[in-house]
């Protein structure tokens, strides 16, 4: 298969600091700001720009496709409204672009707010490497698997919240179709890909996702195997990123307690362990052999 047939997944996958911040991982689960700033302030501008076009909720929604209670919640900053929607809505209500122009930070509020600048940085590398231990990396996963993930949660996360975060992670995703193309590479344990997570056919689609993935020539997909008698892994998961201007950046996560880190010697210290792991698990190939054989003796 060549790059570029790669990428003709499913409708769910393609839409698929100087100084060290702290951050919560966004796959940590920690509820996200209720009505984050700028949803409102976009919800204020919308209603105002709908208001003065004399368009009541319900005809304004018909001519989006949206309904009226998704119109309020957009107006009340409780949703957040995908970009196609913005484009509609700045047109239909003559807006000159007002509501465009905050598109971007829109995008940026479906994440939790600890998580914004890293999905930023994420956006922007050239280069990004991770490394998992216990669930697939968010940018493999698919809407099902994610779906049984964020399900997981304790405390206990309300469906709307689910749905939202299932397409903040499936939007990440828009970093395998971006031309020029960015390295990637994976290290995933073994012992992750054995995880029946939700039901049998979500397990069995985000295995048959992984292969697809790492088909791409621009990514690496390697399976640690539980067999290793030496692994430079065990003090947890982590990704190496660099972005476009050179800066080379790592996070770090356990439980809820994320960062990100920019100090030199700490990020060579994490991409010397990733060397090491790269070097101690499967080859690609023997990578993609080993998941195909848990799908056909699934």
């Amino acid at each position: 298969m060549t790059a570029d047939a790669a990428w003709r997944w499913p409708v769910e996958v393609r839409r698929g600091m100087s100084e060290p911040t702290q951050l919560a991982d966004e796959e940590s689960g920690s509820e996200p700001e209720a009505g984050s700033g700028m949803l409102r302030v976009f919800g204020r501008q919308l209603k105002r720009f709908r208001v003065r076009a004399g368009v009541e909720r319900p005809e304004f929604g018909a001519k989006t496709g949206y309904s009226a209670s998704t119109i309020s919640a957009y107006e009340q900053g409780r949703r957040v409204p995908p970009p196609r929607f913005i484009d509609q809505a700045d047109q239909l209500l003559d807006a000159g672009g007002v509501l465009q122009e905050m598109k971007e930070e829109v995008a940026r509020a479906q994440f939790p707010a600890f998580f914004r600048d890293a999905a930023r940085l994420e956006a922007e590398a050239v280069e990004l490497h991770a490394y998992d231990t216990h669930v697939v990396k968010g940018l493999m996963q698919t809407a099902d698997y994610a779906r049984a993930v964020f399900r997981m949660w304790r405390p206990l996360l309300d469906e709307e919240t689910i749905e939202q975060r299932i397409a903040a992670r499936l939007a990440r995703q828009e970093i395998f179709a971006r031309r020029p193309q960015p390295h990637l590479s994976f290290v995933i344990e073994e012992a992750v890909l054995h995880k029946r997570l939700g039901s049998e056919q979500v397990w069995r689609g985000q295995l048959e996702q992984i292969i697809l993935i790492a088909q791409a020539r621009n990514v690496d997909v390697q399976v640690m195997p539980l067999d290793r008698e030496e692994h430079a892994g065990l003090a947890g998961p982590f990704t190496l990123m660099e972005t476009k201007d050179g800066r080379r950046i790592a996070y770090t996560e356990v439980q809820s307690d994320s960062r990100l880190h920019t100090e030199r010697t700490r990020v060579r210290e994490l991409e010397a362990t990733y060397g090491t792991l790269r070097a101690q698990a499967l080859t690609p190939r023997e990578s993609q052999a080993l998941i195909e054989k848990l799908l056909g003796e699934g």
